[in-house]
């Protein structure tokens, strides 16, 4: 790559880089951002400091100055813990969000009493699986599995309206 489409390549990830500072609430001075340089040996990489201060607690931005086109955001394993422990926590709620939707469509007799027995039915399907790895469960499926199960803990409709006087066959 020649020198020039090295700097294009810079100054556009800079730009990307000074994006997602804005985003993140830092201010144009409070980055710091490296560059990455390859050195004789394969096994080691040199980082120049181009703008910023070593040992801050804000993430450090590296550039690849061989490649040009990748940029890297380092950031404390405090940091990355609390950012992974917020991930799961935003998923499991959006799974429970989910869930809770898809009871409600099924119109429960008993939304505790079908949440219950739902999380019962994931929680053997979560052990059933080998190892760490995400299992992918249909919802609307396993309401309908407990709904032919657990009737009682449904409200069945075709019922309702059967014996309602207005709505129904019978009057």
């Amino acid at each position: 790559m020649s020198d020039k489409e090295n700097e294009n390549n810079h100054t556009d990830l800079i730009k990307k880089i000074n994006a997602l500072s804005e985003s993140l609430g830092f201010k144009n001075g409070e980055k710091t951002i490296l560059e990455i340089k390859n050195t004789e040996d394969p096994h080691i990489k040199q980082l120049i400091l181009k703008s910023g201060e070593w040992g801050d607690d804000k993430p450090m931005f590296a550039i690849d100055a061989e490649d040009g086109k990748r940029a890297y955001a380092f950031i404390p394993a405090d940091t990355f813990a609390q950012i992974v422990n917020a991930l799961k926590a935003a998923q499991t709620e959006n799974f429970n969000l989910k869930l809770e939707k898809t009871i409600w469509q099924h119109v429960p007799a008993d939304f505790e009493d079908v949440w219950v027995v739902a999380m019962d039915q994931i929680k053997k399907l979560t052990q059933s699986q080998k190892g760490n790895k995400p299992i992918s469960i249909d919802l609307d499926k396993l309401i309908r599995d407990i709904k032919k199960e657990h009737p009682n803990l449904f409200i069945n409709l075709k019922d309702l309206y059967a014996h309602h006087p207005m709505l129904g066959n019978e009057g």
